[in-house]
Formats: C-alpha cells, sequence, structure tokens
C-alpha cells in the first residue's frame, strides 16, 4: 500500500482547497491584527488573542498560542509583523507535535497484529458519521483491505439506508436487522460474518444520539461486551465523529462522549463548508484523544487521515 506512505501533492491540493474558507477569514484577521504594526508588540498580541478565539480555536489554545509567541518573540528579539504567519505556523505546529496523543495509523491500512480490525463509529445524528463511514471504508478497500459494515444504528430506517447506499458505492457488503432491532445483535452478526468471510476491517454505525451520559454508556458497553465475545479486544477504536462547522459545539459534544465512553480516535468533518477550521487545532490540542480524520468535501478521497503539521501549514498559507 506504498501510495499511501506519503503526504502527496494531490492530498495537499485537497487540503488546501478543504480549508480556503478557514484560511481566508484567519489571514484576513490576522492581517488586520497587524495593520500599521512594524513589530509584534503587545496591542497585536492583545489582536491575535481576539483573531483566534473568534476563529474557534478555544480560550485555553489561544492562550498557549500566544505565551508561546511572546516567549519567541521575546527570544528572538527583532521578529517583525511581517514574519507573523510563518511564526504562527512554526509555533502552533511545534505545539500540537509536543502533544503526544499522535495518531498512529498513517494510511488506511491496518494492524497485522489481529483481525478482524474494529472501529465503533459513535456521534450525534448530522455530524456526518454515516458519510464517514463509507468514506473510510471506500479508503480502506483501496488500501487492499476486505471490509465489512455493521449497521447497529436500529432506531432510524433512514440511518439503515444510509448505510447501505455508502455500501453500495463503496462496493463492500453491510450486516443489518430489522428497525428497532438490538444493536448488540446487529454488532454480534457483523463480526460474526466478518470471521466467516476473512474480513480485515469492521465499521460498526451506532446510534446518532446523546440522551444522556448514562444510557449511551450502557448501549455502547452492551455492544462492546457482545462484539467480545467474539474478539476479545473489540473495539479497537471507538471513532467520535464531530461536525466541524459547529465551531464550539463540536468541543461541548466531545466532552459529553469522553465523560459518557472510552473514546480513543476522533473525526472532524465538514471542513470545506465553514470558517471555524480552526477548531481541529483547540480539539487536537486539548483533548488526550488524537485526530484521526478530518472531512474536506464530498467526494470519498475527501477524507483523510489528520496531518498536524500539513494541516497547520494548510491554514496559514505556508510551503515547506
Amino acid at each position: 500500500m506504498g501510495f499511501f506512505n506519503f503526504f502527496s501533492r494531490e492530498k495537499k491540493e485537497t487540503l488546501d482547497k478543504g480549508l480556503e474558507k478557514t484560511q481566508r477569514g484567519l489571514l484576513d484577521r490576522l492581517s488586520h491584527a497587524i495593520a500599521g504594526k512594524s513589530t509584534i508588540d503587545d496591542d497585536v498580541l492583545d489582536n491575535l488573542e481576539e483573531v483566534f478565539v473568534t476563529s474557534d480555536v478555544g480560550v485555553d489554545t489561544t492562550l498557549r498560542i500566544i505565551d508561546r509567541i511572546q516567549k519567541r518573540v521575546a527570544r528572538d528579539k527583532y521578529v517583525g509583523s511581517a514574519e507573523l504567519n510563518r511564526l504562527l505556523c512554526e509555533e502552533i505546529a511545534d505545539m500540537l507535535a509536543e502533544n503526544s496523543n499522535e495518531s498512529s495509523q498513517d494510511d488506511f491500512t491496518v494492524p497485522a497484529s489481529h483481525k478482524p480490525h474494529v472501529i465503533m463509529v459513535v456521534g450525534v445524528n448530522g455530524v456526518g458519521k454515516t458519510t464517514t463511514i463509507g468514506k473510510m471504508a471506500a479508503q480502506f478497500k483501496k488500501a487492499g483491505n476486505k471490509v465489512m459494515l455493521g449497521a447497529a444504528d436500529t432506531f432510524r430506517a433512514a440511518a439503515i439506508e444510509q448505510l447501505e447506499e455508502w455500501g453500495r458505492r463503496a462496493d463492500v457488503p453491510v450486516i443489518k436487522q430489522k428497525l428497532g432491532a438490538d444493536p448488540a445483535s446487529v454488532a454480534f452478526d457483523t463480526l460474526q460474518s466478518a470471521i466467516a468471510n476473512n474480513a480485515d476491517v469492521v465499521i460498526i454505525d451506532t446510534a446518532g444520539r446523546l440522551h444522556n451520559k448514562k444510557g449511551l454508556m450502557d448501549e455502547l458497553t452492551k455492544v462492546k461486551n457482545v462484539m467480545q465475545k467474539l474478539v476479545p479486544e473489540a473495539p479497537h477504536e471507538i471513532l467520535l465523529v464531530l461536525d466541524g462547522s459547529t465551531g464550539q459545539n463540536a468541543f461541548e459534544q466531545a466532552r459529553q462522549f469522553v465523560a459518557a465512553t472510552q473514546v480513543n480516535e476522533l473525526a472532524i468533518t465538514k471542513l470545506d463548508g465553514t470558517a471555524k477550521g480552526g477548531v481541529v487545532i483547540g480539539i487536537s490540542d486539548q483533548f488526550k484523544i488524537p485526530v484521526k480524520y478530518i472531512g474536506l468535501g464530498e467526494g470519498i478521497e475527501d477524507l483523510q487521515v489528520f496531518h498536524k503539521r500539513e494541516f497547520v501549514e494548510s491554514l496559514f498559507g505556508e510551503k515547506k
């Protein structure tokens, strides 16, 4: 699968295009922040703070960025305002790189240590959860894996139908039961079929709601326990899908789901249709959970594995 193991020009172009609205808004605000200034002084830093807060980076992460810029300016002494973009790109990329909670996956291959690799996907309705599953399935298959999907969101007929449609588009089988069936039973059937058919990857869709933390935890715990009768380590990943266009609401959803269940990966979608892509910086910085995927458009190829440095470089219009 070597063609997946580098950040290609095509991927960079997709990333740049997907972040265009966020980049344009951010660079416009930065331009106003340094208007009439030749050096990065206290006024510029105050303006920067406002730029990042209003770009949905989040207050805590914004303060960390400002602190890093202050220290960098003090260390380098004569830093002009014209260098601000480069400075921000370097410091934010370094800040995110210091977070050891980086996704170990660099492409759409799967660990050779076990089979099947089981991914359970959670998130509220409307965030792009089922679409993300479909795109993941297509890319895992393109990487040479045998993929199977489980329609364990049995509370909405539309959810089952949508997953079936993505299964057709990705040319992968979907295991389902009737509307209202026990989600754990669907998950069990999916894993049983995956084992029998020697599948490499199993992706389980779950109900898109967060009615209360205990109810969610109980339901997902039951699904996990049932799957573990067949695959003791399942699920290997619990992927939370968040809608990047909702800005600070994405932070709140992440907090609720992290409190309710053992999320260990994040996907942030719909970044192409919003100027709020700064939320990825804040979420990547604040949560001790790696952002694994970002959604940059409608096409199957527009779901990318998240690379922190490339993301920040695209955001600030910087070149390697």
